[in-house]
Parts: C-alpha cells; sequence; structure tokens
C-alpha cells in the first residue's frame, strides 16, 4: 500500500476548478492561445508566479490524457527537455527523479516528487485528477552541476468536453532556483505551456498503448 501524500480535500479543489475557477483576487490573465487562458498570481516570496490554466485539448480524450501523463517512459520519447526520468521505491512508496535540459549556459535542473492519479465518479461525471509536488528522498540525491527544483506543485484535472476531447484545468508552481532572471522565466512559462500542451496532443495521437475499441 502506498503511502498517501494528498488528501480528499486536495482532490476535490482540484476537479472543482473545471466548474468554478478560483481566479479572483490577484489572479490575472497572464496569455490567452488555442483555445486555453493561462492565470498567473505573484508570489511575494519567490518573486515568481503560479499559474493556472484552463481549456482545452480537442481529439485527445480523458482517459487516454491521463494515461498518456502517468506514463514515464513514452515521456521520454516525446518531451524534448527530459534528459533523466526514473522511478524510485522506498519502504512501500515510490518517488519520481526527473532532470530536465535548460539550454547553454544555464546548468540543467531537477525534480523529485510524488504523484497520485484518482479516477473519479462525480454524480456520474467521470475526472481524472492528477496531483504532485516535491520530496525529499534519500534515493535521489542532489548532484553537481544540477540544480535540485525545490517548492514544486502541480495539479492536473481532466474531463470529456463533451466531444472527443478533454477539458483541462492545470495549477503550476516550481522555483527553478539559481540566478535566472525573472523575465526568463516568465517568457518561458508563456511559451513554454502552450508548446507543452501542443507536444502532450500529439503525444496523444501516437501513444503507442492507446485502448481499440471495437
Amino acid at each position: 500500500m502506498e503511502l498517501l501524500h494528498f488528501s480528499e480535500e486536495q482532490f476535490q479543489a482540484a476537479w472543482g476548478e473545471l466548474d468554478n475557477p478560483m481566479i479572483s483576487g490577484d489572479w490575472e490573465l497572464f496569455t490567452e492561445t488555442m483555445g486555453i487562458q493561462i492565470y498567473r498570481l505573484y508570489d511575494k516570496e519567490s518573486g515568481l508566479y503560479e499559474y493556472k490554466i484552463y481549456g482545452s485539448l480537442p481529439d485527445c480524450p480523458p482517459e487516454l490524457c491521463a494515461d498518456v501523463y502517468m506514463d514515464l517512459e513514452y515521456r521520454k520519447q516525446w518531451d524534448q527537455y527530459v534528459k533523466e526520468l526514473y522511478k524510485v521505491t522506498f519502504e512501500k512508496d515510490h518517488a519520481i527523479c526527473w532532470e530536465v535540459k535548460y539550454p547553454f549556459p544555464l546548468s540543467n535542473r531537477d525534480y523529485v516528487y510524488v504523484r497520485e492519479r484518482q479516477d473519479l465518479d462525480i454524480n456520474g461525471r467521470k475526472i481524472w485528477v492528477i496531483l504532485a509536488k516535491s520530496a525529499s528522498v534519500s534515493q535521489c540525491p542532489e548532484r553537481s552541476g544540477i540544480i535540485r527544483v525545490n517548492g514544486y506543485k502541480q495539479s492536473l484535472a481532466i474531463e470529456s468536453d463533451g466531444k472527443n476531447g478533454s477539458k483541462v484545468y492545470m495549477y503550476y508552481f516550481d522555483n527553478p532556483g539559481g540566478m535566472i532572471p525573472s523575465w526568463l522565466i516568465n517568457w518561458a512559462a508563456k511559451s513554454g505551456v502552450p508548446s507543452f500542451l501542443t507536444d502532450m496532443q500529439k503525444a496523444c495521437k501516437n501513444y503507442p498503448h492507446k485502448k481499440t475499441h471495437q
């Protein structure tokens, strides 16, 4: 039995955003592209932004989308920024170690995180929720020349858009550390999220483990 890293309330909060986006107060619309709206909230402590993404992924059914998102081996094939990605087991649990390629002259970053997926039935609605956050695991020690990212948090909630695609909500925050200027981090977020979603759509179409329905 794996340890529980997330509460039922956290799963509920994630899928609740599909119906009622929580973007009041200081959340601001950052960019809108490809039917996706990206909102951001300034985090005074880090000087960085938290992000919320709302939109749809056409031609990517929700269960397939969740399977693709969870499949680490497949991620290595379609995500060009993955340097290393593997699972480590400790006690009765596991964590994921992920090294991300950064462009020269920046150092690569790595993440160690735990995640959980729940396939929910909410009054007949099928919703898939995946939560992830940074973890400290002795099996993934920090390495020289690579900057460890702490404070990584991500939530993903997806359901059918009523056609052959997915309605999507994603929350994202990380602090890449090091001496990267905030304008560059913000630029990466603005261009990186749409390109990630485009890659994800392609990955869904080409997924080798796709279930064939008779």
